[in-house]
């Protein structure tokens, strides 16, 4: 008969002990798989340990995740941003598919892959590693929706094995109207790369987004896991094997997204394949194969849209600190050459180091370019929050720059100081991220947001709400504008593009690094 134990069961005779025993052993094994079975849905969860929420960071997230909804396009889903509605609901449609979805990648209402990829990847990554702090304060569901909206739409661009949909919408015809999404009506055509027309940074960087987005679903929703990672592993093979890039191929594309090679997005989409599927073929493709030709190694680099480097070398780095024991010799070598550069770049990044990169402002912000000059300063305290965390939860103590040595905490401090800068700590006393405290920009170069939502106007006629004196009727929630000039100033005028135009790839940027500042926990030590 099948063996039963209900409350009221009661051991008796010559026997009772070895069933007592019998009681505890299975009841042991009861409650280790219902503990079991809660931690298969707690991905994200590191330890059982309470960490303090940092309540500041954790409003700036609220914030900054909703950016995202204001930059949808297509049929709106449980729409938290009153002043948006649906908009590029035929987009794609000239060639038969479904573009309706993804994000518009900054003030205006052109679906850029290239950066929308790169948004994605940061997205994936930023969720990989600090889902149980977004889960903490309840923005892990918003970080999720945001980035599936991208990979949905990520997967329907990509119609065959050497096709990809890396653009809708024409941005020159764009950048002469000023106009909302939900009202245009001018001919939005899509630009594809092809085996006649590769685009070998486009497509690795969309193999990098789907690559880390398998990681992120993997245990909620498998089948679409494995859809990501089957386009991911098809997009890289393309990328690879059709070596060209897309500035030279498609040269309508250098007057706003050119890029400067893309040695850096072939490492960074194989990395990410190799945390995806832990083949090592990937492996053997950053280390022995690739790494001296694309690596550039103990170079230090800015990492950002354009430039994956850094990214890269944090990424490999986390190899050595969590699993390189049993690797060949050879790609062991690569590996820590990787994590050396890593190591050059958080180096010039510590503002008290020999090497530190003088590139700043006075008032301490990693300053690299006028234009959308927070972009690198929040992507280099992101780089340098997980290299800290990594450090943490390997019981890496020390940092060595020159000879001089640092903690852990040292890198941390210089993080937290880039985003209360960000958040106000600044020469302005204002907040570049927009909704957060009691002053942040108002004149934000963004159409849909410097546009009454009951204005009647066409292409032409909707340029006077460019020029207004009057603030944006609608705030662009969660938008971090570009940033500040080398002196600290900031203007905050409509048409001042390079310092008020926010952007998706800042905004996932800025949900990582603040992700991690939440609080102070261990990372995971494998995505798998």
């Amino acid at each position: 008969m099948p063996f039963l134990l209900g409350r009221n069961f009661e051991p008796q005779g010559q026997g009772s002990s070895i069933w007592c025993l019998l009681v505890l052993v299975i009841g042991a094994l009861v409650v280790t798989a219902a503990a079991l079975t809660i931690l298969k849905y707690l991905h994200f969860s590191k330890n059982n340990e309470a960490h303090p929420i940092n309540k500041k960071y954790a409003d700036a997230l609220e914030l900054a995740l909703q950016f995202f909804d204001v930059q949808k396009s297509g049929k709106l889903v449980d729409n938290r941003i009153p002043w948006r509605g649906d908009s590029g609901l035929q987009d794609g449609s000239e060639e038969n598919l479904d573009l309706s979805k993804g994000m518009y990648d900054a003030g205006d209402a052109i679906k850029f892959g290239f950066p929308m990829a790169f948004t994605a990847t940061v997205l994936s990554w930023s969720i990989l590693e600090y889902g149980d702090q977004m889960n903490a304060v309840k923005q892990l569901g918003y970080a999720y929706n945001s980035l599936r909206w991208i990979t949905d739409y990520l997967i329907n661009s990509h119609p065959s094995e050497n096709v990809l949909y890396f653009q809708v919408g024409d941005p020159g015809l764009d950048h002469k109207c000023w106009e909302r999404p939900e009202t245009m009506t001018e001919r939005r055509p899509v630009t594809q790369v092809n085996t006649s027309f590769p685009g070998t940074e486009v497509a690795a960087e969309t193999a990098a987004a789907l690559a880390s987005a398998s990681l992120v679903f993997k245990e909620n929703d498998p089948d679409y896991s494995s859809s990501l990672l089957t386009h991911a592993r098809q997009l890289f093979t393309f990328a690879d094997t059709y070596r060209a890039s897309y500035s030279i191929s498609i040269p309508q594309v250098q007057g706003f997204y050119n890029s400067t090679g893309y040695g850096d997005e072939l490492l960074w989409a194989a990395s990410w394949l190799y945390h995806a599927t832990r083949d090592d073929s990937y492996l053997r493709y950053v280390t022995e194969l690739n790494g001296q030709r694309f690596a550039n190694m103990e170079i230090t680099t800015w990492f950002s849209w354009d430039d994956k480097l850094a990214g890269t070398q944090v990424l490999l780095s986390r190899i050595i600190f969590f699993g390189a024991k049993d690797m060949p010799t050879v790609e062991n070598l690569d590996l820590q050459m990787y994590r050396k550069t890593a190591e050059l770049v958080m180096c010039g990044l510590l503002p008290d180091s020999p090497t530190a990169t003088s590139r700043r402002t006075d008032g301490g912000l990693i300053w690299i370019t006028e234009w959308n000059p927070l972009h690198h300063a929040v992507a280099s305290a992101f780089l340098a929050v997980l290299y800290s965390d990594y450090m943490l939860t390997s019981q890496t103590e020390t940092l060595y720059c020159s000879g001089n040595s640092y903690k852990p905490d040292d890198l941390r401090n210089f993080a937290i100081s880039q985003a209360d800068y960000v958040l106000g700590e600044n020469a302005m006393k204002m907040s570049y991220l927009v909704g957060y405290g009691s002053r942040y920009p108002l004149y934000v170069h963004h159409r849909g947001s410097s546009i009454p939502v009951n204005a009647d106007t066409s292409c032409q006629d909707g340029f006077k709400w460019l020029y207004s004196d009057d603030p944006n009727p609608n705030i662009a929630v969660g938008a971090l504008v570009g940033g500040p000039s080398l002196n600290d100033s900031y203007s905050d005028t409509r048409d001042n593009v390079k310092q008020s135009e926010p952007s998706t790839y800042n905004s996932a940027l800025l949900v990582g690094l603040l992700s991690g500042l939440i609080s102070t926990s261990s990372v995971v030590k494998s995505y798998t």
